[in-house]
Formats: C-alpha cells, structure tokens, sequence
C-alpha cells in the first residue's frame, strides 16, 4: 500500500512593503511637513533631467508619529513616459532606498513626487508602483512650470473609488503642505532669499562677522520695535493684546540674569575666539593656495 503523502508544507507569508507608513487615519491632522532640501532637491532633479522628458518623477523618504508626518528627503527615480504608456525603474528605487536605509535608518518611504500642475492618468499608474512600497503613499507636485507666476506645491492621498466588483476607479484628496526647517538649513533658506534682490540671481556667502553684524543688528531692530509698542500701549495709543503681552513675558523670563561687566567680559572673550578662529583660517587657506602654486611649477 502507498504511503499517505506528507502534508505540504505551510505557504511562506505575503513579503512585507519596504515601509508601512501611515497606518489608519492620516496623523497631524493631515498635514505635510516639508522641509527646504526636498523642494531643492526635486526642482535640481527637474533641471538635470533627460533631453525630451517632460517631467521627473522620485521617492519621498521621512518620518510618521502620531503627531505629525516629515518628508525629509527624496530622490529621483528614471522612467520613461509616453501618450500610452509609462515605465518605472522600480529595482533602482529600492536600490536608492536600501542605500539611504544605510545613512538614515529612521527614514522611511512615504510616497513619492511629480513636477507639474496637474494630476495625469499616468499619475494613478505610478501611484499603484508605490502602493505597494508604501501603505497609502503620499503623492507630491511641485509645478516647475510656474503656472501663475509662482510654483505650487501640492501633497495628496488616494482613496479607492467606484462600486465593489465593478470599475474603480482612485480619487485624490488634498493634504495641508506646511514647511518646516532645521536650524541648520535656515542659512541656505535665508541665502536662497536674499537672491530675489540681486539682478543676476547671484548672491556669495557672508563671512562670520558679517553674519555676527547682520543678526546683531536685526536683534537692535526688533528690540527698537518691541520698546516702541510697549510705549504706545503704556500712553494709551494701541490697545493691549493679552497674547502679545504673554509673548513678551515669555521673552524677558528667557533673558539670564546676568551683570552688564560679565556680559561684556563673555562676549569679548566670544568675539576674540571667533576672529582667532577667522584668522587661521584665512592663513591656512594661503598656506593650501601657495602649496598648489609651487607644486604647479
């Protein structure tokens, strides 16, 4: 008689997307947050692209808590776009992801972005691509094309649509975008700025005591405004605002107690340590050009 045949063994579990982000309802109250190095990112991606394209398309990489969601990276991904039809080089994007995971471990994919004002029929088929990286990615465009003189910036979600068993279709909702900022990339928003008032859109980097010297007297303006509203609320002439009164309250706690002699003492101590710090680099910059020189002759 036959043996009875062995049961077989049990079906190896579904893989995993490469991010599980936004689980359940949308945290933050369905806010984007999204820093300056992305949009920088994308709008360089969009100048360096291929002769012909007509937009680029990449990754979105960054955090989820329950709180809040922070797109803090991208980058892009190739494909290849026509009136029929659209093909994603999704093995590269994994490739990219995997190598980001190496520098960045808490960040994960989140969805992904599109130059252009619009949302196209290839847009939902790409969007398919990365639902299946990501759960209920996050779609981003950034017009580059600058409809109505500005570049809009956009973030959305999709949702199933249509009648179960039949045609569905998908339907994107609008997200709220708000931009955010380390401390550190304040200095490149800042200089990015300042090029909407030089003719040629070139502006240089300031040196440290420029920097010093700027801030210090932006600081003398804003106490010079400050001083100015508390005297018109005092002689009657503006109104008090409860809020603004609880801000400059939190403001002066925030001062430390400290003599005006010890002040002085510590910022002139700052001061010479920061233009000792100037002064060698300067001279090592010499040294590094005249050592060039001599090793060219």
């Amino acid at each position: 008689a036959a043996a009875p045949a062995a049961p077989a063994p049990p079906a190896p579990p579904p893989a995993a997307p490469l991010s599980a982000a936004l689980p359940g309802p949308f945290p933050g109250g369905r806010v984007v947050r999204l820093h300056p190095v992305v949009l920088a990112s994308i709008v360089d991606s969009f100048e360096r692209r291929n002769e012909g394209a007509a937009r680029v398309i990449g990754t979105l990489l960054g955090t989820v808590d329950k709180h809040s969601v922070e797109v803090t990276n991208c980058f892009s991904v190739p494909h290849n776009e026509s009136e029929d039809e659209v093909a994603v080089d999704m093995e590269f994007a994994k490739n990219m992801y995997e190598l980001h995971k190496k520098v960045s471990p808490s960040e994960i994919i989140l969805g992904w972005y599109a130059t252009g004002h619009d949302i196209t029929e290839h847009s939902v088929l790409i969007h398919e691509y990365y639902s299946r990286e990501a759960h209920n990615p996050i779609h981003l465009t950034v017009d580059t094309s600058l409809q109505n003189s500005r570049m809009s910036i956009k973030a959305y979600v999709s949702a199933p649509m249509g009648v179960p068993g039949k045609t569905m279709g998908v339907m994107f909702t609008p997200l709220t975008v708000k931009y955010v900022y380390y401390d550190t990339e304040r200095i490149g928003v800042d200089l990015i700025m300042k090029t909407c008032f030089s003719p040629n859109r070139v502006i240089g980097l300031s040196s440290d005591l420029q920097q010093v010297g700027s801030a210090s007297a932006r600081i003398q303006d804003t106490l010079t405004m400050v001083l100015q509203y508390a005297e018109d609320v005092l002689s009657g002439k503006v109104a008090a605002d409860n809020t603004v009164g609880r801000f400059l309250m939190d403001l002066i706690n925030q001062v430390p107690k400290i003599s005006p002699e010890d002040f002085e003492t510590m910022l002139n101590s700052n001061i010479n340590d920061l233009l000792m710090v100037t002064y060698l680099a300067n001279l090592t910059q010499s040294q590094i050009a005249l050592n060039e020189k001599l090793l060219s002759l």
